[in-house]
């Protein structure tokens, strides 16, 4: 019984932290694929930058959680002289989904965007 109890004190912790560890890079990705996503179409000659902002939160409720695309920014920035979009999302993900202090995130996408025809 005590060896059970001092292994279980053990291997618990261990466990919470691998299931955190892998919350927060599936919330990662997830965000960066999104954020991606959204400066594609906001890059698109026919959108601008609102419907890229849509996309994203739209990708972002539909993986994980509308409260993860809360604090998007979708503008202009200029990488190596071309005109780019950049959206960039800023999340916490709460100690294993629960609640609580969080681990704040700050993920990004790029796109240059297309010129008119």
């Amino acid at each position: 019984m005590v060896d059970f109890v001092l292994v279980l004190a053990l291997l618990v912790p261990l466990f919470l932290g691998i299931l955190q560890l892998a919350l927060v890079l599936m919330v990662r990705n997830t965000l960066a694929s999104a954020a991606a996503e959204g400066a594609r179409l906001a890059a698109t000659y026919d959108h601008d930058l609102a419907d890229g902002r849509a996309k994203t939160r739209e990708q972002v409720a539909g993986a994980i959680s509308g409260r993860f695309a809360k604090n998007i920014e979708v503008r202009m920035v200029d990488v190596d002289g071309r005109p780019t979009v950049e959206v960039r999302i800023h999340a916490s993900v709460p100690a294993l989904g629960l609640g609580g202090p969080g681990i704040g995130l700050d993920v990004a996408g790029h796109a240059v965007e297309e010129r008119t025809p």
